[in-house]
């Protein structure tokens, strides 16, 4: 690689790094090829702003394989007393027509679904968001043991404007 092609490549990355000034924290773990339906992601970050206001998200990244329209997450927020939040939340994956939602050109997909809307941290210090699926088939009582298409679990958190 020449010099040009090297200050090129190294301006483009300051730039799109910089765009993103929202950003709190962001973070994606891989599955592996499927997610069972014991499999945690957990993510563990430091907050120390109590007083401005968070957008929280969690990211997926799936493709074709999804075989499902919605996807059934419980998500775990515990803040630096070891209180814990436990939310089981929907969220529409695919279309009527069975087309992914979600943004890219690919059949991967990536979804930025909204988990808590101008959330205010209530204590600094550490915080523990745990993501779990919970899929079920209609009809069926156990949950689907191995879920197939997500191929990445992330959460962000953004600063409002």
């Amino acid at each position: 690689m020449n010099l040009k092609s090297s200050f090129a490549l190294i301006l483009l990355f300051i730039l799109v790094a910089s765009c993103d000034k929202k950003r709190v924290f962001d973070r994606y773990d891989s599955v592996g090829k499927k997610w069972h339906k014991d499999s945690i992601i957990t993510f563990s970050f430091e907050q120390k702003d109590t007083v401005a206001l968070h957008n929280l998200f969690l990211n997926l990244r799936n493709n074709k394989n999804y075989p499902y329209s919605n996807l059934f997450l419980i998500v775990e927020l515990e803040d630096p007393n070891q209180k814990t939040v436990v939310d089981t939340l929907e969220y529409i994956m695919a279309n009527p027509d069975g087309t992914l939602l979600g943004s890219g050109f690919s059949d991967t997909k990536e979804n930025k679904l909204y988990y808590k809307e101008k959330y205010q941290f209530k204590k600094p210090g550490n915080y523990t968001v745990r993501i779990q699926h919970a899929v079920r088939n209609s009809g069926k009582i156990n949950g689907v043991e191995t879920l197939e298409g997500i191929l990445d679990v992330g959460f962000r958190i953004e600063l409002t404007e």
